[in-house]
């Protein structure tokens, strides 16, 4: 084989590989980048509700400042009720004297010394059933202790630490909220996990952040999108930005239409509300080039429709910031 057609191969080579690094990069164009990222407080690492919107649920978060529940948090009555089943060191003094006793007995039948007659052995008797009882006293004193230590460890569990076990829906009892924009709607079935009700003006607010949050973004405003996000998910936005910058790229998001959702999920904890909504809709999502405008991955003239799990918080009687984003699975 001749230098030229190695070079040439060397030079195709090349190019797959540059393109193959190029992948990742360009996976998708869209705020978040097609993965899950931010925070829905102690549900952080659970899995969302299916919803009829999102049948299958949420992908799992891959960027977040909430850490994981340790075993201890996630069964604080184990550690409890290890305690209260390890030997205690009263009860393994007490049983160590009478076996200790009950030793010298016995070494003295077989040195031939024996229990010392009768008196010796109803004496004999009488330790092991004084020791006997000693013990049983123990072992009451010691339970009796240990049973209010059990019951505040019980008392401190956290809530909201179980997994969300989805039971069988009623098709009856499911119903759709009507009177949003867009076709926003809450599917109120008993099934769901939900703790409040939200008002048709939520789901309004909802829908606004959905455009705002993604034209903000597109436009690099970080002042509106600190106001719009949580500080944790106006960093990310900030990152992708700052990302994006230094490849000399931009991520323009525009004509943002909601075309259904529903509620997946809404629960209070540690004063401040949450809702997880199920939201498809579709966009003009394109990643250029910030010189020359040229379009590198998505499409600036055709809508792509989207499924998206978004997670809101507002202190009660605050204003709703989006707290989460992750694509649907």
């Amino acid at each position: 084989m001749s230098l030229i057609s190695l070079a040439r191969r060397g030079r195709a080579v090349a190019l797959v590989a540059g393109a193959l690094m190029l992948v990742p990069v360009l996976a998708e164009a869209r705020p978040g980048g097609g993965k899950g990222f931010g925070s829905r407080g102690s549900r952080t690492t659970q899995q969302v509700a299916p919803t009829q919107t999102a049948p299958t649920g949420a992908a799992p978060m891959q960027r977040t400042a909430t850490p994981a529940p340790s075993a201890a948090a996630a069964a604080p009555g184990a550690a409890a009720a290890a305690q209260a089943a390890r030997p205690s060191f009263a009860r393994n003094m007490m049983m160590g004297i009478g076996a200790g006793l009950l030793g010298a007995g016995l070494f003295g039948l077989l040195s031939g010394a024996g229990f010392g007659g009768l008196a010796g052995m109803l004496g004999m008797l009488f330790q092991v059933a004084l020791i006997g009882g000693l013990i049983w006293l123990a072992l009451r004193f010691f339970r009796r202790r240990a049973q209010p230590q059990q019951q505040f460890a019980a008392a401190g569990a956290p809530l909201d630490r179980a997994p969300y076990q989805p039971q069988q829906e009623q098709p009856q009892a499911a119903q759709r909220m009507g009177g949003m924009m867009g076709g926003m709607g809450a599917a109120t079935a008993a099934a769901k996990p939900v703790e409040f009700e939200l008002a048709p003006a939520d789901y309004g607010s909802f829908e606004r952040l959905l455009n705002d949050v993604q034209i903000a973004y597109s436009n690099e405003d970080l002042a509106t999108l600190r106001q719009l996000a949580t500080p944790e998910m106006a960093g990310y936005f900030a990152e992708d930005i700052a990302e994006n910058a230094s490849k000399g790229l931009v991520d323009r998001v525009a004509d943002v239409k909601l075309l259904q959702g529903d509620l997946a999920e809404s629960w209070r904890e540690a004063g401040v509300e949450y809702a997880t909504v199920a939201m498809r809709f579709s966009s003009l999502n394109a990643l250029v080039e910030r010189e020359g405008g040229r379009v590198v991955e998505g499409h600036a003239t055709i809508p792509r429709e989207v499924t998206e799990l978004w997670t809101f918080l507002r202190p009660r009687g605050g204003q709703w910031q989006v707290s989460a984003i992750q694509p649907a699975e």
